[in-house]
């Protein structure tokens, strides 16, 4: 889930096209989750090969991502997570109670043919199991996309190889990058512009967004530090947060108190023991500098053996997102040397 910055956050909403020639490092799991939710049939039913094998996935990852590629001259480096750290084992099993609890409400509305009902129900119950993981690294793989296997928390990573400059900015829906020091976050890396509400049955337009972790801690006036006492005390996915205290109020006591040691009694109290281990968590995460952010050429008739012959895909639009990936090196070539041209070296 991450943590909610919405309210404090300083944000830039940028178009795709500004966007060319970037290399991206992409919170992998975060993305395939999207796609198990939405890529669905109208009852909620996820996509599947004649096998049984979940793929919508693949699906979504194939599209998409040739398209982000093609379309838009983008760079991207998938990063996968690892092992999670203890102190997330109370986040990992809230997500799975909601899951069954949307799996027995998705049942009852198919029950009741209230389809309608029954896919917003069904988007909540997505679970991205390890041969699923293994699938999409499959893929990216026949598909000459580079992809780095994380130690522990991709986000973890994706800030790493952006602090270190090898890519340009870390891309996920959550803002927990920040607090790993990426040094720029891109959210919302979408083409359709729209987001499912499953609560309210309905889409909101949504628009990629750049976040500066520079420019945001300047605005609100606090360290990075400060910043991550702040997402203790809101919640974090390692820890309970303080019953009461949403961003805003976090962000004030960050100001006045300047640490959590310095907070008043009875918020101090409601702290959890260990906040200094996920201070840790933050600070010194466990990362790999063994990746590589090259791109190759497709392997076409791996590709085409792998969704076609194995997965049930159809060979017309594989060979359409082949089309693409093979075009892509020269877009992005073209985009890298017009922004030499054209622009100074501005955060977007």
């Amino acid at each position: 889930m991450g943590v909610n910055l919405t309210p404090i956050v300083v944000r830039h909403l940028v178009r795709l096209e500004n966007l060319a020639g970037r290399k991206l490092a992409v919170d992998a799991n975060n993305y395939l989750y999207q796609f198990l939710a939405l890529v669905r049939l109208p009852d909620g039913v996820p996509l599947r090969s004649p096998d049984g094998t979940v793929t919508s996935h693949l699906a979504g990852l194939l599209y998409r991502t040739t398209r982000l590629i093609s379309d838009y001259g983008l760079n991207l480096i998938f990063v996968f997570d690892g092992k999670p750290p203890e102190h997330k084992a109370k986040e990992i099993e809230k997500r799975r109670a909601m899951r069954e609890k949307a799996t027995e409400k998705w049942q009852e509305a198919l029950a009741a043919g209230d389809y309608a009902a029954a896919f917003s129900k069904a988007v909540m119950t997505s679970r991205l199991t390890q041969s699923m993981v293994e699938d999409a690294k499959k893929l990216l793989d026949v598909l000459g996309v580079p992809f780095v296997q994380a130690p522990s928390e991709a986000e973890a990573q994706a800030a790493y190889m952006a602090g270190r400059g090898d890519v340009w900015a870390s891309s996920s829906r959550d803002y927990d990058s920040l607090l790993f020091g990426t040094p720029r976050l891109l959210r919302y890396l979408t083409i359709s512009g729209r987001e499912f509400l499953p609560s309210k049955r309905a889409s909101r337009p949504l628009k990629p967004e750049l976040i500066i972790l520079e420019e945001f801690l300047s605005e609100c006036g606090i360290t990075r530090l400060q910043l991550i006492d702040l997402a203790i005390l809101i919640g974090t996915d390692f820890n309970e947060g303080v019953k009461g205290i949403g961003p805003k109020t976090a962000l004030k006591l960050m100001r006045k108190y300047g640490a959590i040691e310095n907070l008043s009694g009875d918020v101090r109290r409601e702290i959890p023991a260990y906040y200094e281990d996920v201070r840790r968590l933050f600070l010194e995460p466990e990362v790999t500098s063994e990746y590589t952010t090259d791109y190759r050429q497709p392997k076409e008739e791996e590709l085409y053996t792998f969704l076609c012959g194995e997965r049930g895909f159809s060979r017309d639009r594989v060979e359409k997102a082949v089309e693409r990936i093979k075009g892509s090196r020269k877009a992005i070539e073209q985009a890298d040397l017009k922004r030499w041209f054209t622009e100074a070296d501005q955060p977007i």
